[in-house]
């Protein structure tokens, strides 16, 4: 399929041409159940016994499916104004696999609260900010949805590549999530983009919101755990925590996020610039081919 070339102009007169488009069979959805539990209790420092990483992961964890709620109403607000074939079935893909992300995530979550976390933060985070949705231009969370999608394919890109972060999960079934869900993320990381630059999005809103983000979503993340870990009998040793939260930077999944993360910020970039293909076709087989992984977990 022939891509269109994308405009690199910050003027909003040129806000209309179309963007490059994924292959169409980029995005699929998968329909699968994770058993969190089955048949390995799941234990409340899961990921590795690390304190600060295993409350970092249900922190993330839980933000998850109001997250994805966010962005598929984003994306869907403006489905009806795609006339590209190829992109009006990425959009399908995407809604569909966000929607089977927030269910599993709400799963783990179930199982999170039953060894011991809360979703009491991450609700009070949610619900101004579903509130300020209806306020904003419609374009705004269209927006901070494609910059969001980047932060996570960043992420996702780390847990593929690096066999030292997977095996920070540890436990089993969440190790299995987490592969699956990183490999989505991947999959659909220029959607939301590319319906945000089809209809018009300016280049100013994009690299702005993605400022924007960068300069919260670290210190909230932060906070959100730091909340969880003070709940935590084990959690009350600030030197522990200082120590965990050190080596949790320091460590491959954050060392070095700031680059790539930026790489959004260059005027005229695209998702596509960042070449995921043979992480992708090595991730589908392993996970979904014949003998993969994760086949028995497909409904």
């Amino acid at each position: 399929m022939t891509t269109a070339r994308r405009s690199t102009s910050l003027n909003p007169a040129d806000h209309g041409k179309p963007a490059p488009i994924a292959p169409v069979d980029r995005v699929k959805l998968r329909r699968i159940k994770f058993e969190f539990g089955e048949p390995t209790p799941m234990v409340r420092h899961f990921a590795n016994n690390d304190l600060v990483f295993s409350h970092l992961i249900a922190m993330l964890s839980m933000s998850f499916p109001p997250g994805e709620e966010l962005f598929i109403r984003s994306v869907r607000r403006y489905s009806d104004q795609i006339k590209d074939p190829a992109l009006r079935q990425q959009i399908r893909g995407f809604i569909g696999q966000e929607m089977s992300h927030g269910q599993e995530h709400r799963s783990l979550n179930d199982k999170l609260v039953e060894i011991g976390y809360s979703t009491k933060f991450m609700n009070a985070v949610f619900k101004p900010i579903q509130r300020l949705e209806d306020w904003l231009p419609s374009l705004m969370p269209l927006a901070m949805t494609a910059a969001a999608e980047h932060f996570t394919a960043i992420l996702a890109e780390r847990i593929l590549s690096n066999q030292e972060v997977q095996d920070m999960a540890h436990d089993p079934e969440v190790k299995n999530l987490l592969m699956w869900h990183a490999l989505e993320e991947v999959e659909h990381k220029a959607v939301a983009f590319d319906v945000y630059k089809t209809v018009g999005g300016p280049e100013w809103l994009r690299i702005a919101m993605m400022a924007g983000m960068s300069s919260l979503a670290f210190p909230l993340i932060a906070v959100a755990t730091l909340v969880s870990l003070v709940q935590d009998p084990d959690g009350r040793n600030p030197v522990r925590i200082a120590r965990g939260t050190v080596a949790t930077l320091r460590g491959p999944l954050f060392k070095g996020l700031t680059p790539p993360l930026l790489r959004y910020m260059k005027p005229g970039f695209h998702p596509s610039d960042i070449d995921n293909e043979a992480l992708l076709a090595y991730w589908r087989a392993e996970l979904f081919g014949a003998e993969g992984t994760l086949v028995d977990h497909l409904k």
